[in-house]
């Protein structure tokens, strides 16, 4: 037979032979197309089965691409559970993935809280320490009961004196003015501390200098009024701060310049008192309604004493030295009344005397030099109906047993001075 004629044997697709004779290889060619040539792969096959690629389902990712929260649940659901967490975890919450961080940082997180009434109030203390005279802050968790040491507050005020503190939008911690540690100066700079990002930033400065000056917030406007700037003599100017326009702007001036030493807002009004130029007892008010400021003499400034603080509508100031016996301004009477005692009082040391008194969920607590908190709620009924809690009852304890030893060794211990005492709800 002639072998022109003969057909090219077939090649085995389950295998590639590249090693044949060169007749075989043309006459293949000549039958084969050039498209379908055998080409040795250059990878090994691997011996396991080939799977198809799953392309990603759209209940695995959210809009946008991101990763869900929680794997398995919508988003919605996540924040649901996420909102739940307590305060004291949300540190731990932003170390998780960068998606929770952002979560934590924004405001619709913690306003969700605050709707559904989640959100958790939590009390600061800015102190001067009785040693080096540096300021530093503690927070306390009242769930908890224990103080706990922050982070140094900014540089230009871990040194500063005569600076105001307020809150705004119940999370945002501003210190406002004071003196300059390096110049001696009075200074315009504002900082704020947001307990929801945990972290300090910088906003617009005064438009004067002060440093000894009373403050308030009255319909989320910061206000700060009197003081001195530096040069000697007192200051009748007034500002007002607005976060929304993010810019300071002059109101009306005061009756007389003054260094307020107690401030409230009740009724509408900004009540001060403090020292004329003159070193006499000044009481003045001002209405934002009508930007005007006045002169006060009644009831309530005569027998007024800090600290103070107002809740529901009412103020109260303490009736003693450790804050254990508090009494209310009636405005009908024009006279302050005793509304609660404790009939435990403290003692008469130094350490148990109240330096603040601060509205805490719905309740007020007297904060004392010591860091012992104690909390009444003054809406349960008249007389001794009243139950006291003790917050932070351990710090007296440890207070009275230093100081205990402080003395039996013969050496006294500087005491550390509470500045200001603020509540942050996140």
């Amino acid at each position: 037979m002639d072998t022109r004629n003969r057909t090219a044997p077939l090649v085995d697709t389950s295998s590639c032979l590249c090693r044949v004779d060169r007749s075989s290889a043309a006459a293949a060619a000549r039958r084969i197309p050039v498209s379908k040539a055998c080409v040795q792969p250059s990878l090994r096959a691997s011996i396991h089965p080939l799977k198809p690629k799953a392309s990603p389902r759209p209940a695995d990712r959210s809009g946008g691409g991101q990763c869900p929260l929680l794997p398995g649940l919508p988003d919605d659901l996540a924040i649901a559970c996420l909102i739940r967490v307590p305060r004291a975890d949300h540190c731990k919450l932003r170390l998780v993935c960068r998606r929770w961080c952002r979560l934590l940082a924004g405001n619709y997180f913690y306003g969700l809280r605050r709707r559904l009434g989640l959100a958790e109030q939590w009390l600061y203390a800015v102190k001067r320490d009785g040693k080096d005279g540096r300021v530093s802050w503690d927070v306390l968790d009242p769930s908890r009961g224990v103080w706990r040491a922050l982070p140094p507050v900014p540089r230009e005020y871990a040194d500063a004196d005569g600076f105001g503190c307020a809150v705004l939008g119940g999370c945002h911690l501003y210190l406002v003015g004071g003196t300059d540690p390096r110049r001696g100066v009075a200074m315009r700079r504002v900082v704020f501390y947001s307990a929801r990002s945990n972290r300090w930033h910088r906003a617009p400065d005064m438009l004067r200098r002060r440093q000894c000056f009373g403050a308030c917030v009255m319909g989320n406007r910061l206000y700060v009024a009197g003081g001195e700037s530096g040069g000697g003599g007192g200051l009748r100017s007034a500002e007002v701060f607005d976060p929304a326009k993010n810019r300071w702007s002059f109101v009306a001036e005061m009756a007389a310049a003054m260094v307020p030493f107690v401030s409230a807002v009740h009724g509408g009004r900004w009540y001060v008192k403090g020292l004329g130029t003159q070193q006499e007892v000044l009481s003045q008010a001002y209405s934002p309604e009508t930007d005007s400021w006045s002169v006060v003499l009644d009831g309530m400034v005569t027998g007024w004493r800090s600290p103070s603080a107002c809740l529901d509508g009412r103020i109260y100031a303490a009736d003693c030295k450790d804050g254990c016996r508090l009494r209310a301004y009636d405005e009908a009477a024009d006279a302050w009344t005793t509304c609660v005692d404790s009939k435990q009082h403290q003692g008469s040391s130094q350490a148990a005397e109240a330096a603040a008194i601060v509205a805490l969920h719905g309740r007020l607590c007297v904060v004392r030099k010591d860091r012992s908190v104690s909390a009444v709620d003054v809406t349960a009924g008249e007389g001794n109906q009243q139950s006291w809690e003790a917050l932070a009852g351990k710090a007296h304890a440890k207070s009275f047993v230093t100081d205990l030893l402080s003395n039996l060794a013969g050496r006294g211990r500087a005491k550390n001075h509470i500045l200001h005492c603020q509540v942050l709800e996140a």
